[in-house]
Formats: C-alpha cells, structure tokens, sequence
C-alpha cells in the first residue's frame, strides 16, 4: 500500500473515531478517495450503513441513532409528527419509518435503510420550532414539543387524531410543554382552532 494510500487510510480511522457516522461526500472533501472507502469497507474497517453512509464496524450504537441516520441521508429535512413525539417520549408508538418534514420542493430520497416517510410543509411551518440535538455526533434537527404537538394538530390526514390528544395530554402530565407555549406554537402553526378545546379541557382544573 502506498504512503498516499496509507496517510488516506490514518485518516479514515480518525475521523469515524471521532464521527460515529459520515456521509461519502464529507470522506471526500476530507481527502479520502472513493477506492480508499472501497477498500476499508472489503477489508471490515468500516461499514455503508445506508447508501453514501458510512460508520466504524463494531461502533457502539447510541439511543436515537436512527434519527442521526436519517438527517444525514435528508440534509434539509426535519424530525417531525410521531418521530418526533417519540423522540420526546410523549407516545408509546414506535413508528416504522421515521418521518422527516421537507419543503414543498425540496428533494425526498429513496426508499433505503432507515425508512423514510416525509411530509411535505409549506415555508411557513417548516422553520419554525427547530431545535438540534447532538446524536451519535450528528447535529440532528427535531420540532420542539410545541411545535410538534401543533404539526399533529394540523395533519389529521397523516396522523389519527387520538395520537395528538396522547401527546398533548402526556405533554401537560410530564411538563415537557407550557399551556402557553403550546398555545402560542399552535395559533402560529395554524392548528390553534382545532387544539384549543382540547387544551382547554386538558388544564380547565389547574
């Protein structure tokens, strides 16, 4: 194996030493070749866990990872809907595929590991309540709690309408969420309408 080959491969070590996970584009920016991957990947050094995705074999696998996994295969996308009451603890379900909220344009992959489901939002609603949580040492972008419960609230085409009062009524119990907050991410999440007698019922005895 060459020197060039050799201070490719060093690298290759250090970075998933240090990154769980990484996407084959970011390999190459750093300077590692396509046949370097090959390579590593023939000799069991790493692994594709998903196309274009890569981690160190036998790499201990964090809560979530999962989640990490798919924000990296849908760079512009948001955890959201039942994923993202999962990620929050607010629902028993445990959703086959992980949903992803994109843009009315944006790019929706193909059907790979993990399981996708995206949602197409309007501008309007995709930016709002983003909030990042570092998982396997993945920047993974997730609604908050408000936010979510208001996405719930507005698609009961996509979601039954007994999982947003589950997670609204777990939401209340556990404190994840203020009455306000969740209030105020609702009328601008246009769902407050639909939520508010539900929240009022929920917290009418204190």
């Amino acid at each position: 194996m060459s020197s060039t080959s050799l201070t490719q491969v060093e690298r290759l070590r250090s970075l998933l030493d240090t990154r769980t996970m990484m996407r084959a584009q970011e390999l190459r920016d750093a300077g590692i070749s396509a046949q370097t991957i090959a390579r590593a990947v023939e000799a069991g050094e790493i692994e594709r866990i998903a196309r274009g995705l890569y981690q160190k074999r036998d790499a201990e696998i964090e809560e979530n990872q999962i989640l990490a996994e798919a924000a990296m295969r849908v760079p512009k996308g948001v955890v959201a809907l039942v994923s993202a009451l999962a990620f929050h603890d607010l629902t028993d379900q445990m959703p086959r595929r992980i949903w992803m909220a994109i843009g009315k344009s944006d790019w929706a992959p193909v059907q790979a590991y993990p399981p996708i489901r995206t949602v197409r939002f309007a501008e309007a609603y995709l930016r709002q309540g983003i909030e990042y949580h570092e998982i396997a040492a993945v920047s993974v972008p997730v609604y908050s709690v408000p936010k979510t419960l208001a996405d719930l609230f507005r698609n009961p085409k996509l979601v039954d309408r007994s999982v947003a009062v589950e997670g609204l009524r777990a939401a209340l119990q556990q404190r994840k969420a203020t009455p306000s907050a969740i209030a105020q991410s609702a009328q601008a999440g246009g769902a407050w309408k639909v939520m508010q007698p539900y929240l009022e019922a929920l917290t009418s005895n204190g």
